[in-house]
């Protein structure tokens, strides 16, 4: 069983942590794929991209926290800093800017990608374009498969 630390705790643990659970949730994309269930694959697809911006957020902890100032409060008696808060829950409506602030093209792209199949995972296919950004399956595998691909291996490199 995984068990993912906080980054106010233990930020290396926490960044391996996150980088285990890409890959867990790309295997399970690339599975659910295989077997056809194709909005749970996009689901989970999203969610390794989410996993993986984490870890990647938590390598550039010190840009995190400056872009987003202030507190969190994370219980009754407990705050930490809000730049934490969003390396460790990973808002989706924080994904773009984190991904922005860390500066690398390949993960917004990335990113970009992981909200598409976020968004075909609650839409699913349209072909008038009004509810979602896939008129067709091939595309969404492809899109998945890209994801996947691109997970294992940037997550494989630590």
């Amino acid at each position: 069983m995984l068990t993912v630390t906080t980054p106010w705790v233990d930020l290396d643990k926490f960044r391996r942590d996150k980088l285990r659970e890409a890959l867990y949730e790309a295997e399970l994309a690339e599975e659910f794929l295989k077997n056809g269930l194709l909005r749970n694959a996009a689901g989970k697809a999203f969610q390794a991209v989410k996993a993986y911006l984490a870890a990647a957020a938590a390598l550039h902890k010190d840009k995190i926290v400056a872009a987003f100032k202030g507190v969190k409060r994370v219980g009754p008696k407990n705050a930490v800093e809000k730049g934490d808060w969003i390396i460790a829950v990973m808002p989706t409506s924080r994904m773009r800017e984190v991904a922005a602030l860390i500066g690398d093209d390949q993960l917004r792209l990335l990113v970009e990608l992981a909200l598409n199949l976020h968004e075909f995972q609650h839409s699913g296919v349209d072909e008038e374009y009004e509810l979602s950004r896939y008129r067709s399956e091939e595309l969404v595998k492809k899109d998945i498969e890209e994801v996947v691909a691109r997970i294992r291996r940037l997550a494989s490199q630590g």
